[in-house]
């Protein structure tokens, strides 16, 4: 049977370490560590290439290979350029206000709710809210993610029609920084 294989070019300035199947990349912003532990993916470093191997030809591992790769890349990417998202408070009804408290976001008058809503930060992802724009920025793009998800949520409308409260925290911008 044949192997699948991929392998990645690791760049002038990035850091890698592998322990068992817990690979720390570090570059200029800091470092990512996670852990790739599956029995049928093989992950190592030669040289200046990051090597992911399996044993068998089928399509369940090479989907398993290729979305390790694309952590791997993003993980690289993240800590030597970074990531920015841009989120839009939009409201048509109620003045919607969010600030930062520790590692919550506090959304208030959502709807013309008395009690405030709250979203999780999550890991090390650095929110600035300035008037209706808020942006998120880190090294992980799975934690901005997250965060951007998690805002989302919050701001989810139930038992109103959808097509006219069109309130919420909305995604508007995702980039790699340059």
């Amino acid at each position: 049977m044949k192997t699948q294989e991929k392998i990645i070019e690791i760049p002038e300035g990035t850091k890698t370490e592998l322990n068992r199947n817990k690979l720390k990349i570090t570059g200029k912003l800091g470092f990512i560590e996670r852990d790739f532990t599956h029995n049928k993916i093989k992950i190592e470093i030669k040289e200046n290439k990051i090597s992911i191997t399996a044993g068998k030809d089928t399509k369940r591992t090479k989907a398993m290979i290729n979305t390790v790769n694309a952590h791997i890349k993003n993980m690289i990417e993240g800590t030597n350029k970074g990531y920015t998202y841009k989120m839009k408070i939009v409201f048509s009804h109620f003045p919607i206000n969010a600030a930062v408290k520790g590692n919550t976001i506090e959304i208030n008058n959502f709807t013309g709710e008395k009690k405030p809503r709250t979203a999780e930060i999550s890991g090390q992802t650095k929110v600035e809210i300035k008037g209706k724009e808020l942006t998120l920025k880190g090294i992980n793009k799975e934690e901005i993610g997250q965060t951007a998800a998690n805002l989302e949520t919050a701001t989810k409308i139930k038992n109103r029609d959808t097509r006219v409260f069109q309130d919420g925290i909305y995604l508007t911008e995702k980039k790699v920084n340059e």
